[in-house]
């Protein structure tokens, strides 16, 4: 009886040697699919989110004229107080490019009612380690863009300095995304939308 639980604590201490090798050995194969790229694809995720520019400055310090882009979308995501509702794993899609998703709530979505949150895409070009350029996109609903058009149309006065600048004044991505959030609860009015609250 002695040398039968004897047997069986030797067993199962074996069992639990071999489950933590295989742990190991399956988290050094998931680290070995994190590359220094998406390593740092993440980190231009914390910055952007962080809605702190200077973060955000560091990481694409390389990244031309997209770092100015970005710090602009990034005031315009701060402003129209976008929230995380799902982040996706950054993930390679060429030898140079990251692509991270990230599905958000906010203010300009929730005026017109729409009943899903959009997500944006942030493409990720990579030159020597460093972010050379950004390209985004999202699936923004035909309902948001007609929205988009009708303030520029009908309401360019309250967006085109903020939105767009002058030869004098730069522009303003917190004061042009809420200009245009009250164009877009105007447009809401006009085709009774009902506006949606936040989750």
């Amino acid at each position: 009886m002695i040398e039968q639980g004897l047997i069986k604590r030797a067993a199962a201490a074996y069992l639990a040697i071999a489950l933590l090798a295989t742990a190991s050995l399956t988290s050094r194969a998931e680290d070995a699919h994190k590359t220094p790229n998406i390593a740092v694809a993440e980190q231009f995720v914390d910055a952007f989110y962080s809605f702190d520019p200077e973060p955000l400055s560091k990481v694409l310090a390389k990244a031309g004229d997209s770092k100015q882009d970005m710090l602009f979308y990034q005031g315009w995501a701060h402003g129209g107080h976008y929230i995380v509702m799902k982040r996706m794993p950054c993930a390679s899609v060429a030898d140079n490019t990251v692509r991270c998703s990230i599905t958000v709530q906010d203010d300009l979505v929730l005026a017109l009612g729409i009943d899903f949150d959009v997500t944006d895409t942030f493409a990720l070009t990579f030159a020597d380690g460093a972010i050379s350029a950004v390209e985004t996109s999202s699936n923004d609903p035909q309902l948001y863009h007609d929205a988009r058009g009708w303030v520029w149309e009908n309401r360019r006065d309250w967006v085109e300095q903020p939105c767009n600048g002058s030869s004098d004044t730069a522009s303003n991505p917190r004061q042009c995304v809420s200009n245009m959030l009250k164009g877009y609860r105007e447009y809401a009015r006009l085709n009774a939308l009902e506006p949606r609250t936040t989750k």
